[in-house]
């Protein structure tokens, strides 16, 4: 069943009718309480999402479209372990590793060896090919295994380890490992290939390089097993690539890239803040699940934030959704978020395999607050596009300095209110603005956002705000008949890179190629020379 033909669904689009045209203004102005009728709360954590353009029936009817989707049975089903990934048959299981002492014992296993390992590098008993301490790490991986690695450390940076800088290489471009490279040491550098297969072209063309550079130091092959440890399942190819079998730390295929920092994707960020403060992180997380599964729809943050996602998209067709976190430890967090919401939900199959016929997922940019305040939302406060927007603001900053949180969260406040209530003409006039520019003075408001405050980024904060944001993907595949855990448009592009891949280096003919593929390879085989 294709998903608008619901009753819910049907009610929705009737009722948008009705409501899609009114201003945020008269919305505040009919409801007196709007910000306690419209915010919820998780211990600390508030949700407000009063400013988004909704009313009472609004959340009445998307409740109704939860329940004919049967999101419940959904997260039953998740938690069950069956195969809800059914293109793959794989199941959905991330919330497993996360579970503390109710993690199933290959779980358990593993954090167990990455807790012991973190102890080496910390305590300097792990030692380089030539008896060095290990000061560097460099974490080589793609996607998954990269962006939301690479975004905890950046958020975490207030609690890194002093004697230790984690880096991350993800591009195939030669620039970002050589760049790298050039600041460490290979007696003093750790690698960590982070990859299921161990096959995965970008990750395995800059570990061959990075084991390059350090047998040009050693100049032998045991010194590989000193300075490379692997995140793979696939162990005669670490083993030939030269990492110890002991120093391979396993995940599993029901551990979907983008929700695999849990697991033994997250060892950077294990030795980046050490082990004590990972398994605070994974203990943020596990509170939002029990939050997720136990509490009622009303109550519910992820089903709440999935919700006003569905009725932006489909209803009020705001078809780009931006992040703005108002915290620089927090400026990676779009990109995350990025892949694990377009590439999770940006299909156009449901699950039945049937061209769905409304929009999926919007598309999601954003950037750290106050920064996109001096550049593109100019746009979105005079550019005539609906945007939908997410504010996330720190009660406490992770790095307090005298006079500069204060003002960060006035601008957060600022511009979600500016967002809303814009400008009329006759405020502005009424401001002293001249007649000639009242026009440039105008702003129209009405952009719907939520704001999400944590009292603080710690570990634990962290884990709870990307699990909310897992969860609202999840929903939103329930709610749209989608599949979120599959990613065939990936694998089409990588399928084809295999392929052109020797026509540029000249050892593949190019005749079944499209003209115009042809002639750029043409054009680019002149610079190899």
């Amino acid at each position: 069943m294709q998903v608008p033909l619901r009753p819910a669904w049907l009610a929705l689009a009737e009722h948008a009718r009705g409501i899609k045209h009114r201003h945020l203004r008269d919305l505040f102005a009919a409801d007196t309480e709007r910000f306690a009728h419209f915010s919820l709360r998780h211990g600390p954590l508030l949700l407000d999402y009063s400013k988004q353009r909704l009313a009472q029936p609004t959340i009445s009817l998307l409740h109704q479209l939860a329940e004919q989707a049967s999101w419940r049975s959904w997260v039953e089903r998740m938690r069950a372990g069956e195969a809800i990934n059914h293109t793959e048959g794989r199941a959905v299981r991330h919330a497993d590793l996360r579970a503390g002492n109710a993690a199933p014992p290959e779980v358990k296993a593993v954090l167990g060896r990455m807790a012991s390992f973190c102890e080496q590098i910390h305590s300097g008993s792990w030692r380089g090919f030539s008896g060095e301490r290990i000061t560097d790490v460099v974490n080589l991986g793609i996607g998954g295994s990269d962006l939301g690695p690479r975004m905890a450390v950046h958020a975490l940076a207030a609690f890194e380890h002093p004697d230790l800088n984690v880096h991350f290489v993800s591009n195939l471009d030669s620039a970002d490992l050589a760049s790298t490279l050039t600041r460490l040491n290979p007696r003093s550098t750790l690698f960590i290939v982070a990859s299921k297969t161990f096959t995965t072209l970008e990750t395995m063309a800059n570990a061959h390089t990075a084991r390059q550079w350090v047998m040009a130091a050693a100049n032998d092959d045991r010194a590989i097993a000193r300075h490379f440890v692997a995140a793979s399942t696939n162990l005669p190819a670490t083993a030939e690539f030269g990492i110890a079998p002991e120093n391979v730390f396993e995940f599993w295929d029901w551990v979907g890239g983008r929700f695999s920092l849990w697991s033994a994707i997250g060892l950077p960020v294990a030795l980046a803040v050490g082990y004590r403060n990972f398994e605070q992180l994974l203990a943020g997380a596990h509170d939002i699940d029990e939050h997720f599964f136990n509490a009622p729809a009303e109550a519910n943050l992820p089903l709440t934030m999935a919700l006003i996602a569905l009725w932006n998209t489909n209803f009020l067709e705001a078809h780009s959704h931006g992040v703005f976190p108002y915290s620089h430890s927090l400026a990676l967090l779009p990109s995350h978020l990025q892949q694990l919401e377009m590439e999770s939900n940006g299909k156009r199959a449901n699950r039945d395999g049937l061209a769905v016929d409304y929009s999926t997922n919007p598309i999601l940019w954003g950037e750290a607050g106050t920064n996109g305040q001096h550049s593109f939302f100019q746009l979105l406060h005079q550019g005539g596009a609906l945007v939908a927007s997410d504010f996330i603001a720190l009660g406490k900053s992770d790095f307090p300095l005298p006079g500069h949180h204060s003002g960060l969260l006035a601008s957060c406040l600022a511009q979600s209110s500016a967002l809303a209530f814009g400008q009329t003409v006759e405020e502005a006039r009424a401001a002293g603005i001249p007649e000639h520019l009242l026009p440039f003075r105008r702003f129209p408001g009405n952009q719907p956002s939520t704001t999400l405050v944590l009292p603080e980024l710690t570990p634990f904060t962290l884990g709870q705000l990307i699990a909310l944001y897992e969860h609202k993907v999840f929903c939103l595949g329930v709610l749209w008949n989608l599949n979120s855990f599959d990613q065939w448009g990936v694998e089409l592009g990588k399928q084809l890179a295999g392929r052109l891949a020797p026509c540029i280096r000249d050892e593949a003919p190019t005749d079944s190629l499209d003209a115009s593929t042809r002639g750029l390879i043409e054009h680019l085989r002149q610079f190899r020379h």
